[in-house]
């Protein structure tokens, strides 16, 4: 009679299946893989080696607190060699020395989340069981039989395993990037994401069946989108787009996910104060990179926010120009979302791949405040009948935008505004170099192609075609644009102009009112820092003028919004052809650069020492001056330096920050310097770390 087999001890192999899985940043205490790809386990066995056709060995996983086969959380295995893509497997390897070394695997469209694995082991009626531990499963982008599966290994190198990158901000004609540590892979941010899952309202309604949509990543996609910000639930981020943040941290502060999201833990999972859109956006591509799903943030221009769904923004003007905010729906400076890689089977052909979801809280989708995740295809294509949220999305990239002016007694008047275009520049991190990728052709077809007119046509954008014609007539007009000279540096007084062409053979006699008002990167506007009147313009025919206009640093320095922003409007009157011409421009205001000197040898697990400075371009003292210092495989958490004196104009502030390097490869270091005068200053840099020195 054989003797029961038993099992002594049981090893997970968390090196080698985190070097297989590309989990190795996450498999140091717990077993980390991924769906659809085999990992190792061995058995090491009591007394004999294990004989096929005697012993049996079962294996039993669950997820989720109500498991079930028929909801996929649950399953049990034998030991086989049959190869069955669909179902969870066991195998055998090799067999040494009463030591069994086996291949698992879970199947490509199993549910992610934390499993607990066990195992049967029996020979004839006598049986032992064993907990061999817990383990998490991810989306595996290296899987072909995965919906999130991407067939380039420097994409996915990017848009799963990069833990920085930068985020796009400034105006459509000064873009501005800012480095972003993300940070998946730092600790507790995968338990922060499971955790995050697990408190969203859908699995507190339905636990068994939320952790089985879970092989989705339509699904998770939304839920994560729903999840960052916490309008509907215990969700990560509140916004506040302004006031004041006193009673938390200023979105334009932050550096990075990893701080978040610790301190959305930490509190309970309390609302974490306060983020706006580029921080919503880049908190979701942490959780969606984490958990396995190519992700990206991606930043639009000139992005509208069409409140009643009929593709058109209209714009309420004074006799003077400025903007009757009570009436307007929005066109942001910038808006950041996410796009996610995936397949997408619930629709027709041809829209598996990227896909845009926003968490920044705006309008509600089916109830709650998420948005997505909708093919950029379908938006491209005009297909607004596509899930989910279509036609906000491509509103925000194609919306048309009407100028009204009211007059002192009341009546309303069609004004030409050829500056406001909505959705330019669409723009994301380059795979593999810092930077800027324009992907504004995956959202449009080239202006006036006949594409663009079919997508047009499809959306019902009829307004908008009507638009274009009526502009090509309007060119051979007069025409006025807000030009600078060069690029504007905060502190420094500056000079624009107002550039005004008269294509026709008629002399214009006009009006010119110029304004000049600090603005926040969503329009909202501050006071008045510069204003000029130009009653008795002559424009003779086919002729060119361009007026100066001087913005002064006194005037705008008190009132300058933390997204560095000017906005420059010039209205052009002819009264006696009751016309009106409007043009505008957003002028940002270039920070002082921070410079980053690394002292020391970059190599694993010895120290360095990271010399940090900004130079004051004020002609005042800076006060109260702090650097923030951050970077995933550099710090642990963040670092702050304040500075115990003011810096004077024109000095230089400088301090030094210990970190500790603790894997090789390339890392990026983000610091973030604040003062009275200046907010939200961001520099980086690239440190290469090398293997550690031998000996050490």
């Amino acid at each position: 009679m054989a003797v029961d087999l038993l099992v002594e001890r049981w090893d997970l192999e968390l090196e080698a299946n985190g070097r297989d899985h590309h989990t190795a940043d996450l498999c140091r205490e717990r077993l980390v893989v991924r769906r659809g790809q085999h990992f190792w386990l061995k058995l090491y066995l009591k007394g004999r080696n294990y004989e096929a056709g005697v012993d049996s060995l079962t294996f039993s996983v669950v997820t989720g607190p109500a498991p079930s086969e028929e909801a996929g959380t649950k399953a049990r295995f034998p030991l086989s060699d049959a190869v069955d893509e669909g179902t969870w497997t066991a195998s055998v390897v090799d067999q040494q020395d009463c030591v069994l070394s086996l291949l698992l695997r879970a199947p490509a469209h199993a549910p992610i989340g934390l499993y607990r694995l066990s195992l049967e082991a029996s020979t004839g009626y006598q049986g032992s069981s064993y907990m061999l531990g817990h383990f998490t499963l991810l989306f595996n982008t290296w899987c072909p039989a995965d919906a999130v599966y991407l067939d380039s290994e420097e994409k996915r190198q990017e848009y799963v395993l990069t833990q920085q990158g930068f985020i796009y901000q400034g105006s459509a004609k000064f873009i501005n990037g800012i480095p972003w540590n993300f940070g998946q892979f730092e600790d507790e941010i995968l338990d922060i994401c499971l955790l995050l899952l697990d408190v969203n309202p859908k699995f507190q309604k339905n636990s068994g069946r939320d952790c089985s949509r879970r092989s989705r990543p339509i699904y998770v996609g939304r839920v994560v989108s729903a999840m960052v910000n916490c309008n509907d639930d215990q969700g990560v981020l509140q916004g506040r787009w302004k006031g004041s943040y006193v009673d938390g941290i200023s979105p334009k502060s932050w550096t990075g996910s990893v701080d978040i999201l610790r301190r959305w833990k930490r509190s309970g999972c309390q609302k974490v104060k306060y983020g706006q859109c580029w921080v919503f956006a880049a908190v979701a591509c942490t959780v969606l990179r984490c958990l396995g799903i190519p992700s990206r943030v991606v930043t639009n221009f000139n992005s509208a926010h069409d409140q009643n769904s009929n593709l058109l923004i209209e714009c309420f003007h004074n006799e003077f120009g400025e903007i009757q905010c009570d009436e307007n729906e929005d066109i942001w400076n910038f808006h950041c979302w996410v796009e996610s890689w995936m397949t997408r089977p619930d629709l027709k052909q041809g829209y598996d791949g990227w896909q845009a979801l926003d968490p920044t809280p705006q309008e509600k989708s089916e109830g709650t405040y998420c948005c997505g995740p909708v093919p950029v295809r379908a938006i491209k294509e005009g297909d607004l009948n596509t899930k989910y949220d279509a036609p906000f999305v491509f509103a925000e990239v194609n919306a048309d935008v009407v100028d009204w002016i009211r007059q002192e007694d009341g009546s309303m008047h069609k004004s030409i505004n050829h500056s406001l275009i909505v959705g330019l520049n669409i723009s994301t991190k380059s795979v593999g170099r810092d930077e800027r990728e324009d992907i504004t052709h995956t959202y449009k077809y080239p202006e006036g192609s006949p594409q663009e007119r079919a997508a047009f046509q499809r959306a019902n954008h009829l307004n908008k075609l009507t638009q274009k014609e009526q502009t090509q007539k309007e060119q051979t007009g007069v025409a006025m644009r807000i030009r600078v000279a060069q690029n504007v540096k905060m502190g420094s007084d500056f000079e624009v102009f107002a550039h005004i062409t008269n294509n026709t053979a008629e002399d214009h006699a006009c009006r010119l009112l110029l304004c000049a008002r600090t603005v926040s990167y969503t329009g909202l506007r501050g006071p008045v820092c510069a204003s000029q009147e130009l009653l008795d313009l002559s424009l003779e025919p086919f002729s060119e003028k361009s007026v100066p206009f001087n913005i002064l640093y006194e005037k705008y320095c008190d009132n300058l919004t933390e997204s560095n922003l000017i906005k420059v409007r010039g209205l052009l009157i002819e009264p006696a052809a009751n016309s009106y011409l409007l043009a505008e421009r957003d002028i940002y205001l270039e920070n002082p650069e921070i410079k980053i000197r690394v002292l020391g040898e970059p190599k694993q697990n010895r120290k360095l020492v990271a010399e940090v400075s900004l130079r004051n371009p004020l002609a005042v003292a800076l006060e109260a001056c702090t650097f923030t210092v951050e970077g995933a495989g550099l710090t642990k958490g963040q670092k702050t330096v304040e500075l115990p004196d003011p810096v004077e104009a024109g000095k230089k502030a400088t301090v030094r920050v210990d970190l500790l390097p603790l894997h090789v490869g390339r890392h990026q270091l983000v610091v973030n310097f604040e003062s009275n005068k200046l907010k939200a200053v961001k520099g980086y840099r690239n440190i290469i770390i090398g293997p550690p020195l031998r000996g050490s």
